[in-house]
């Protein structure tokens, strides 16, 4: 049994520690989730340790808030996370790790920040506990991802989440600022309709083919530093091999026990090839392709855009544009709520901030539209 604080925490200081008991109840529900739909065993096997251990922590924070006299259970997971459980269970166990690393860099950061605030006592110990089990998470989540240093040290997003929802956002944005100009100029509904279709295709089209390029940009740079690699270690294996010794030393391996491990491992051109691309050059396993990348980025684009057009299908003149006007705005609010999976803050919030764009864009669109329909600019 812990031992109390030795001095009672104040409000914000509790809240916090609520905050981190539901983060960890949600990382627990999240590689449970992994592990459900992984289908390589040896990663299942993993993500169901790292339930595990998340549901210790979740019990450390329960413990401390009870000590105070709070009583706690086994929070529910969260909406976000359970929308995210959602969309893993559809597209894969891959979906969530650029999401899942960011959360444990999070988490690090956070727990050293309570640490160093803490008086001595048992939060004190818990945040270093924690804040040392998160940062195994974070690094071996970096070796299945690829990335290479201290995810606590990095703030970016990606991934397939990244791509449906920056896409959608882009779509709905731009083209309903196209559709908002248009109105402004006090044309017919027909020529609203065409543009706003030709503005989707369009902006589709843009949006896909960066992803695409972008993406098989990356694969040529990674192809290139592996065949380089490969021809490095036909032409000079010791040269190769010291390297990798060095490598394993820096982990802590004894160097002796390093040289005979590279040594060994160097028997085997196409393993010693593989341990050098995730060890020195830090690229890990594909999980997507650049076409892949290309129409997820496109098709979500498309989707975004055909918001602000599709009233126009249904509707005429003005019951057309106010609901169109209506249906963009709300869906400005849900795409900023969404964005929150990555961002960290609250949904209302972040929602409100992307209504407040929309609005913005589409006001300013009309503006320029209704000036250049009376020849003032």
């Amino acid at each position: 049994m812990m031992k109390t604080s030795i001095s009672a925490p104040d409000h914000k200081t509790i809240a916090t520690w609520r905050q981190h008991w539901r983060d960890e109840a949600d990382a627990a529900f999240l590689y449970r989730v992994l592990a459900q739909t992984e289908e390589n065993p040896e990663r299942r096997d993993l993500y169901r340790r790292f339930a595990s251990v998340e549901d210790r922590h979740t019990g450390l924070w329960q413990e401390l808030l009870m000590e105070q006299g709070i009583q706690v259970d086994v929070p529910r997971a969260s909406l976000r996370v359970r929308l995210l459980g959602r969309i893993a269970r559809l597209f894969g166990a891959s979906v969530l790790l650029p999401f899942l690393l960011r959360e444990e860099g999070r988490e690090v950061k956070g727990y050293l920040s309570l640490h160093r605030e803490s008086v001595a006592g048992a939060a004190k110990v818990t945040a270093l506990t924690l804040a040392k089990e998160s940062a195994g998470h974070a690094e071996a989540l970096s070796e299945l991802t690829g990335t290479q240093g201290e995810p606590w040290h990095r703030t970016e997003s990606g991934g397939f989440l990244n791509n449906i929802v920056y896409g959608f956002n882009d779509g709905l944005t731009a083209n309903f600022g196209l559709v908002a100009g248009v109105i402004g100029a006090n044309v017919e509904p027909h020529i609203i309709l065409v543009t706003g279709i030709v503005g989707l295709i369009a902006d589709a089209l843009s949006m896909g083919s960066s992803g695409y390029l972008a993406a098989k940009s990356e694969q040529e740079v990674y192809d290139y530093e592996i065949a380089m690699e490969k021809e490095e270690i036909a032409l000079m294996p010791e040269v190769e091999a010291e390297e990798l010794a060095l490598i394993y030393e820096a982990k802590g391996i004894e160097k002796r026990r390093a040289k005979q491990m590279a040594h060994d491992l160097m028997r085997n051109p196409e393993q010693a090839l593989a341990e050098k691309v995730r060890e020195e050059l830090q690229i890990g396993e594909a999980h997507t392709t650049p076409l892949k990348e290309g129409w997820i980025t496109g098709v979500a684009t498309a989707v975004g855009a055909l918001i602000p057009v599709a009233p126009f299908f249904v509707f005429k003149a003005h019951m057309a544009m106010w609901t169109a006007f209506i249906v963009a705005m709300l869906f400005h609010f849900a795409v900023g709520a969404a964005r929150s999976i990555f961002t960290g803050r609250g949904l209302f919030r972040s929602g409100i901030d992307m209504f407040l764009v929309g609005l913005g864009v589409a006001g300013i669109a009309y503006v320029i539209g209704e000036l250049v329909s009376r020849g003032l600019l």
